[in-house]
């Protein structure tokens, strides 16, 4: 299937006719007629995207093997091939543009054809020569970009989750409690609708934004669970036509033992293939997690707001002048950061939700798009938070005085005195507050609504702002 041309090109033929292909490169004419389709964006699959394929193809060649479907040495060398891709070799052979050939055929073939030349280099031939080693009856054999594509974005989602995500999130979590932990006994003004609110303790507000991520993290985990039921195995339509008859089952063993995952076959293969409803329950859980963060980094950006005329309760590290024009300035650019990232997950979840209903009979043809969106969700929102942490949530420091100032002046302290004069004197009090400049307690005590004791009693601010505690004695 190959000729040589001269020295720079190689002929490759295929059902279309024959084409030049640099005799350097791994890729064969199918990845070449992609790159020529769909010059769209420049944007080429993603690391973790070309790992899970490969691992799927490393995984198929061991059980074709295995089962005596082909040749045990041309096995050998799709894996040896594979295990030097997964090592970091032959990355710049993966060309093809993210929007592209409905289901992913474009990348499917470019993964085939790059393993299938290097194969053919380890066992001493040419690149090209697909007599020895072919793309499709060697390294696709038994299966199809319908089948091959679905699996891959499974795989390389639970990839981004166990590398980037989870470790993200747990390290978030770990520094939001150890704030929490010491900044406890801060008390400072509680906020509703922006206004002044009771006090609370500013640590409690840090051990409830570790409480939301903690719970997200389930949430996600537990969404991750439908990605390992695999339809590999179901070839062109879930059928399992031109497998053996074990092949799936030995695959989805191999392929759990290669990302040290229990992986097993889908109930019905059909269903695995068509629906991306895996996906969609992944992604809807990223932008489940990407509104509180933002809701999270914009709590952040208020309480540093200043340094003169916002809020200043907190001092989040400056990283980087804030400023072309403004000398001294700092701004919270890794809380801006994070919104944004987060605003890009909330699309991605959109154009998932909108592939994830456009296919139709037995594929979804749009599976290209929510391959790279749903990959890439899990990765940026990994990398925000981790970044977040690092650059920022670590390095917090609190203005104890200026919260208790707050706290200690604001007029939502008379919903302390309700139970004791009344919801009409309360109110009555905290007007005459607002206009007179008066204190509550100097205007309490002047109209002798309560004695001074009895008063102090009340408005004791670390009382009022303790969190309650549950039969366990654990703050609840």
């Amino acid at each position: 299937m190959a000729e040589q041309s001269n020295a720079a090109y190689r002929i490759e033929k295929d059902s279309m006719g024959s084409r030049q292909i640099p005799v350097d490169a791994y890729y064969g004419i199918q990845t070449l007629r992609a790159t020529e389709n769909f010059p769209i964006s420049g944007i080429k699959p993603l690391p973790t995207y070309i790992d899970a394929c490969v691992l799927i193809k490393k995984a198929t060649a061991i059980a074709n093997g295995e089962l005596d479907c082909i040749p045990k040495d041309i096995c050998q060398a799709i894996v040896q091939a594979g295990d030097e891709i997964l090592g970091g070799k032959f990355r710049d052979q993966f060309v093809v543009d993210i929007y592209q050939a409905g289901a992913g055929t474009s990348h499917h073939m470019n993964i085939n054809e790059v393993l299938a030349n290097r194969a053919l280099e380890l066992l001493g031939d040419q690149k090209g020569n697909y007599q020895r080693v072919s793309p499709n009856d060697h390294v696709n054999y038994g299966q199809s970009t319908n089948d091959v594509i679905p699996t891959a974005i499974r795989i390389g989602g639970l990839l981004a989750l166990e590398r980037t995500l989870f470790p993200a999130l747990s390290d978030a979590i770990a520094a939001l409690d150890n704030k929490a932990e010491e900044f406890q006994d801060i008390v400072k003004s509680g906020r509703t609708h922006l206004q002044d609110a009771v006090p609370v303790r500013l640590g409690e507000n840090f051990r409830a934004w570790a409480q939301i991520l903690t719970e997200h993290s389930i949430r996600i985990e537990t969404a991750s669970g439908d990605l390992t039921l695999l339809g590999l195995g179901g070839s062109a339509a879930g059928t399992g036509l031109n497998t053996h008859p074990q092949y799936r089952y030995k695959v989805a063993e191999i392929l759990g033992q290669l990302i040290e995952q229990p992986l097993e076959p889908a109930p019905h293969m059909m269903a695995a293939m068509q629906s991306m409803a895996p996906f969609v329950y992944v992604s809807s859980a990223l932008r489940n997690l990407a509104q509180d963060c933002v809701k999270i980094s914009h709590d952040l950006r208020l309480m540093d707001s200043g340094p003169k005329t916002g809020l200043k309760e907190i001092q989040l590290p400056p990283v980087q002048p804030g400023s072309s024009i403004m000398p001294g300035k700092y701004n919270p650019v890794m809380a801006e950061m994070t919104s944004m990232v987060c605003f890009q997950v909330m699309g991605y979840d959109a154009a998932i939700a909108l592939a994830a209903q456009a296919g139709q009979l037995e594929l979804n043809v749009m599976m290209p798009l929510i391959a790279y969106n749903l990959i890439h969700s899990i990765e940026i929102l990994g990398n925000a938070l981790a970044a977040l942490t690092k650059q920022c949530l670590e390095g917090i420091t609190a203005n104890s005085q200026r919260c208790r100032d707050y706290a200690e002046g604001s007029l939502a302290l008379v919903t302390a005195l309700n139970t004791h004069i009344g919801y009409l004197n309360a109110a009555a009090v905290a007007k005459e507050s607002l206009e007179t400049g008066k204190s509550l307690r100097q205007i309490v005590l002047e109209k002798g609504l309560m004695n001074e004791e009895e008063l102090a009693k009340v408005l004791d601010l670390e009382k009022m702002s303790a969190m309650p505690i549950d039969n366990l004695g654990n703050r609840s």
